[in-house]
């Protein structure tokens, strides 16, 4: 399609991920993906590499492993693509020419027999919506060879390892969003499903204090946070 075909196929979409189509063209999603992209420091070269990009939604990240070499990259969803929102990750996969391979399977569905297993597995903004947060990390390090990168929220207002659980719609007016972890808490998560190094790499250790102590005097105290979890 040309550029004015493409434009009028963008604006039809409701987009979550700003994705860069080219020739000037990024879709207007409302996640900053970019952005987020830096502090989920993956890594550049993914050369030889095998990719999951789990619950992945438009595909911003599957197609951001790509560009850096991966050799495999596997795109799952089943909540977004199911609910009728999966034609803005076919569109992105059409015009970048990607070879990203697709799947509509669920979290709780993942098993090395039914996808394989991955060198680094993308877990983005999934945890909080999980009503059984341990058995999705659980199916999470099954899939994960070597690298998990968590990217979720976490809430500030409770101490240690603890989670806060949301049985409405309070957090972000979204009642599919049920458990805040602590940092502490998604750390010792990891390690209870088999990761033997866990490290948090965003926010730094200073920033998160800072929230904390903002957090005590009526600041917003549920925040976002990035892990990896190693083999």
């Amino acid at each position: 399609m040309d550029q004015t075909e493409l434009l009028k196929a963008v604006n039809a979409i409701r987009w979550a991920h700003r994705i860069d189509l080219g020739g000037g063209i990024i879709t207007p999603g409302d996640w900053n993906t970019p952005e987020i992209l830096l502090r989920l420091q993956l890594p550049q070269d993914l050369s030889g590499q095998t990719v999951l990009d789990i619950a992945c939604w438009d595909g911003f990240y599957s197609f951001a492993a790509e560009q850096r070499g991966a050799e495999r990259v596997l795109a799952t969803d089943s909540f977004i693509w199911q609910g009728g929102q999966k034609e803005g990750f076919l569109l992105a996969q059409r015009v970048l020419q990607s070879k990203v391979e697709e799947a509509e399977i669920d979290v709780l569905d993942l098993s090395p027999e039914r996808v394989g297993v991955f060198d680094v597995v993308l877990f983005l903004g999934v945890l909080y919506h999980m009503k059984h947060p341990m058995l999705a990390l659980e199916r999470a390090a099954s899939v994960t060879k070597r690298l998990l990168i968590v990217e979720t929220v976490v809430d500030l207002r409770l101490p240690g390892k603890a989670l806060a659980f949301y049985p409405g719609s309070e957090l972000g007016r979204d009642e599919t969003n049920w458990f805040g972890p602590t940092p502490a808490a998604v750390e010792g998560m990891l390690r209870a499903v088999g990761f033997s190094r866990v490290e948090r790499v965003w926010p730094s250790a200073g920033r998160l204090r800072l929230w904390r102590a903002l957090s005590l005097f009526g600041s917003k105290a549920v925040k976002r946070a990035v892990f990896h979890a190693y083999r």
